[in-house]
């Protein structure tokens, strides 16, 4: 027994939402697109879970946040996918997959054979026991990466309130559930090996500004080392958390954040993977021809870096599901994937956003004080990077526009004295002159040259004095 459709998405996580939409825009007629996704709910925006939903003041809570809010677009319901005619196969497992055959197996032991596959299957968090500590099990140990793991960490948080609260790991996880925990009350104390928090990418300067505001808010900080052990009472829950260089930090509850794993078991011996997860051509295709891989679990071209990556943001996810949609409905109007690689993060009151690569020399400038700053990555003598703390809309399409031209930097102090304004200038002027090759040891790309209105006088002036108004009276973003 089985069912036949023509497309079939597999994972039910925000690419699955954003393809399915753009499927919609782009005619897929009723019954020929499936989702099959092991969670009970329609896709949703992934991370609301870290932000929104565990506030304790008016939390966010579905279906208030289904994709695709997120980019301010419709809210996909599952009333969405049935006028639409999109098959749901919710709370379902694919235990086997045959990409020659075209064929899913479910638990169940249905086969869902489809013309074209898209895989969406995500990543799966780290667990402890992978690095050899057990105790995941406990009932106050919580990991966050679905619905029923914030479920589960709101229920814990609401029994802690004014307890200590243990969270594993520097990263985005950590991070902004340190902050989540703070605003619902508990004592929070963040362990993880690393110098800094953020370590893949903050510089030191800008982790040690992230770093104050936290322990203003009372967050304690244990760097280099990690957890060795747990210490648990006979009702199965942690009371303690035992470090390696044998620290003991009392814990009412503890959140592990330890990094992701994407999900490619299904497809290994199947699929060419690549750094850590399926490799895909600029047009998000897999080395099967009718297989397209998406979001976390993909690894692909990005031109602007000119190697391929795996990235893992929601950003990513969003843009490669519509851009393998668009490969698949319009392969002749559709050309590569070019992505310009977005990170961002809400906390407490700021709000920071990066665009590009983080190689190279690092520029600060701004007010590293509690005001407005920022950063550019420099990278044999092209600009590569940009982050910038407490940002207008505006001011953060500005260095998104800037990374993207990857304009030559003559003069690393003058970047520094311009700070934003330099970006302003570079963005404001459109490129005019011939393309440029770029040669590389893997391929010859070609880039257009900008004009750079950085070297005229009268630009910097006037684009350093609309920074400097933009700093005093720039807005900040509410977390949503």
């Amino acid at each position: 027994m089985g069912r036949a459709f023509v497309y079939v998405i597999l994972g039910g996580g925000v690419a699955a939402g954003y393809a399915a939409l753009e499927f919609a825009k782009r005619g897929v007629s009723p019954g020929e697109l499936c989702i099959i996704s092991e969670e009970p709910v329609a896709p949703y925006e992934r991370p609301a879970l870290s932000k929104g939903y565990l506030l304790p003041e008016v939390p966010a809570r579905l279906p208030s946040f289904h994709t695709c809010v997120g980019a301010n677009e419709e809210r996909l319901t599952p009333k969405w996918y049935k006028e639409h005619g999109i098959e749901l196969v919710l709370g379902t497992r694919v235990k086997s997959a045959d990409v020659k055959r075209k064929t899913l197996l479910t638990a169940t032991g249905e086969t869902i054979s489809y013309k074209i596959l898209i895989i969406a299957t995500g990543a799966r968090a780290l667990r402890l026991e992978e690095f050899g500590v057990t105790g995941s099990d406990a009932e106050n140990v919580c990991y966050l990466r679905d619905l029923a793991d914030a479920n589960r960490l709101v229920d814990v948080m609401q029994s802690c309130t004014g307890g200590n609260a243990v969270v594993i790991g520097g990263g985005y996880i950590g991070m902004e559930c340190a902050a989540s925990l703070v605003i619902n009350k508990i004592n929070v104390t963040m362990v993880f090996p690393e110098a800094q928090f953020m370590a893949r990418l903050f510089t030191p300067k800008i982790a040690s500004f992230y770093e104050q505001y936290y322990v203003s808010k009372g967050v304690k900080f244990v760097k280099g080392t990690v957890l060795s052990s747990f210490e648990i009472d006979s009702n199965k829950k942690v009371t303690a958390v035992i470090l390696r260089d044998g620290s003991r930090l009392p814990a009412d509850m503890v959140v592990v954040g330890i990094g992701i794993r994407p999900n490619t078991t299904l497809f290994e011996g199947q699929l060419t993977l690549e750094k850590g997860g399926i490799k895909a051509n600029g047009r998000l295709q897999a080395s099967y021809e009718s297989v397209y891989a998406v979001g976390d679990v993909a690894t692909f071209p990005v031109k602007l870096i000119r190697e391929n990556r795996r990235l893992e943001h929601v950003d990513s996810a969003r843009k490669s599901a519509r851009h393998a949609v668009a490969a698949i409905m319009d392969p002749e109007k559709t050309g590569e994937f070019d992505y310009l690689p977005f990170f961002y993060s809400r906390v407490f009151a700021l709000s920071w956003q990066f665009y590009g690569d983080n190689v190279g020399e690092v520029i600060h400038f701004g007010d590293f004080t509690g005001g407005k700053f920022g950063a550019y990555w420099v990278h044999k003598g092209h600009l590569v990077g940009s982050f910038l703390e407490g940002g207008t809309k505006e001011e953060y399409e500005t260095i998104a526009k800037a990374t993207r031209l990857q304009p030559v930097i003559d003069d690393l102090a003058m970047l520094e004295t311009q700070g934003l304004g330099f970006a302003l200038a570079v963005s404001q002027k459109p490129s005019a002159s011939p393309p440029m090759e770029i040669s590389s040891s893997a391929s010859t790309v070609v880039l257009e040259k900008p004009v750079y209105v950085c070297h005229a006088t009268v630009g910097v002036l006037v684009a350093t004095a609309v920074a400097a108004f933009a700093y005093w009276y720039g807005r900040r973003r509410r977390r949503w």
